[in-house]
């Protein structure tokens, strides 16, 4: 069986573009949860969102230096983010100047939503000004794989090209895919994650509509607060995340960097409801024994957990009775970076993978803000409040669940 290693990572965040900055703020426990006042919000119950700073400055989203401002106008923010952290984890990966077949090498990047906000924007376009002033690029723009589509274009990477779209999910289940793509040998290499740019009109007006969203207008960086008492909702966020698979002899040979190993991946249907979770969350934990089954692993051998813990009633209680039940309070612990990211949707799972794997990297765990008054169902379950901790990560575990039903789960661990 082949094995399939991280040797390239990629990140554009609400906490920040590039690795470094992304993960200084996450372990300090600084939010990316904002106001929003790029458009009116006026209307809507939920006013806050995270999503990238768009500037200059260190840390800050800056599109211009990898691609062309001339052609970023036939882009979306979901390409853009896509662009920019495959760039990242492809120069990371030392792949710029790759001198093997680039047709082994292939992409696994989806978006859970695609560009909605280019659909919201022609939408209006075409009430106010008319069908013929449509844009030629608003179907390039908009469709779900156009992101794999341009990563594959602009490097020239001829192999397999795919494009999830599984909601909330989509990120977690484009690496596990890749990885199978590499198990079974179509490619030594895979450019894997996800992509999202929901923060517009639409779609915090579609996710208010549902009353999924929270509405702490007043305190948006405390807005996000996983198994809190005082939770009411979660904040829509966006970004990428990007990670380089990559066949372990392959890598070995041509002397890559080797961050971890995904040793394995388990994908679930609830089979239950179009959006509340499955009663105890019994879909993720088939999900997660199935992940554990395929990495030859045992529950006690995992050290952390990357929750989906999006901080809504139904979702976060769930997910910690199915963890509970699987795991006990042993050594694990767990916790929910979206408290500092709010939900990336389609590019959550892999923002979050990213995440796993610079904490077995550096042996330290991130912490889940603003949980101040934890649910009764915590008890004295680790879920790491407030403050990063150091401990050794050998196996982490990361969870995405999404609307429909789906669940994925990864197994990262160290490679030694």
């Amino acid at each position: 069986m082949k094995r399939v290693v991280i040797t390239g990572l990629g990140i554009v965040s609400p906490v920040g573009t590039g690795i470094d900055y992304a993960w200084k703020n996450i372990l300090a426990g600084k939010s990316g949860i904002r106001k929003v006042t790029e458009f009116d919000v006026s209307d809507i119950a939920s006013q806050i969102a995270g999503f990238p700073i768009r500037g200059t400055n260190p840390g800050d989203f800056n599109p211009d230096s990898v691609i062309d401002p001339r052609e970023q106008r036939k882009m979306e923010n979901t390409i853009l983010y896509a662009l920019v952290a495959a760039d990242e984890a492809i120069k990371d990966a030392g792949l710029i100047d790759y001198t093997g077949d680039k047709n082994r090498i292939g992409v696994s990047v989806g978006s859970g939503v695609g560009g909605l906000s280019t659909i919201s924007e022609n939408d209006v376009i075409i009430m106010k000004e008319g069908a013929r002033f449509v844009s030629p690029f608003f179907v390039p723009k908009s469709v779900v794989n156009m992101p794999a589509g341009h990563i594959s274009i602009k490097y020239g990477f001829g192999g397999p090209n795919i494009a999830m779209a599984t909601a909330c999910a989509t990120g977690s289940h484009s690496i596990g895919e890749g990885a199978e793509i590499i198990k079974r040998g179509d490619a030594d290499i895979m450019v894997c994650g996800g992509s999202e740019s929901a923060v517009c009109r639409l779609g915090m007006i579609g996710f208010a509509a549902m009353r999924a969203l929270s509405t702490r207008n007043d305190e948006p960086e405390k807005a996000s607060r996983p198994w809190d008492k005082d939770r009411d909702g979660f904040v829509i966020g966006e970004g990428a995340g990007i990670l380089i698979l990559e066949e372990y002899e392959h890598a070995i040979k041509r002397g890559a960097k080797i961050y971890g190993e995904v040793a394995g991946f388990g994908m679930t249907a609830d089979a239950y409801h179009i959006t509340a979770p499955a009663p105890n969350g019994v879909g993720g934990k088939r999900s997660m024994e199935i992940a554990l089954n395929k990495a030859g692993l045992n529950p006690e051998d995992v050290d952390y957990i990357n929750a989906h813990g999006t901080s809504t009633g139904l979702g976060d209680v769930g997910e910690l009775i199915a963890v509970r039940e699987l795991f006990g309070n042993g050594k694990t612990c767990m916790s929910s970076t979206k408290s500092m990211t709010g939900h990336l949707l389609g590019a959550a799972g892999a923002i979050e993978a990213v995440f796993c794997t610079l904490a077995i990297r550096d042996n330290i765990v991130p912490p889940t803000i603003n949980l101040e008054n934890p649910i009764d169902e915590v008890g004295d379950f680790n879920l790491v409040p407030n403050k990063a901790q150091k401990r050794e990560v050998n196996v982490a575990l990361s969870n995405s669940f999404g609307f429909g039903g789906t669940n994925a789960s990864l197994i990262l661990k160290s490679v030694k």
